[in-house]
């Protein structure tokens, strides 16, 4: 893995919606903020701005937040 490659980050189930990855991850660190992030249009999913906070992700799916990557994993 180079440095490049995103943390690879396991969720222990199916799917994770949008604004709970967020927390889980601590890329943000309560509800409220990755509402207003998302809502704002910070924050990414696959390359494309995802503004909705209930966004089922799914295993290898790519969540971006201020320049940092993370890869939902099982």
């Amino acid at each position: 893995m180079t440095s490049s490659d995103p943390d690879s980050i396991p969720i222990g189930g199916e799917s994770i919606r949008l604004g709970q990855f967020l927390k889980f991850t601590g890329l943000l660190d309560s509800g409220g903020n990755a509402k207003e992030a998302i809502i704002d249009g910070y924050v990414s999913v696959n390359g494309e701005e995802e503004r909705r906070r209930g966004r089922q992700l799914v295993e290898g799916d790519l969540v971006t937040f201020e320049g940092r990557t993370v890869r939902v994993g099982r």
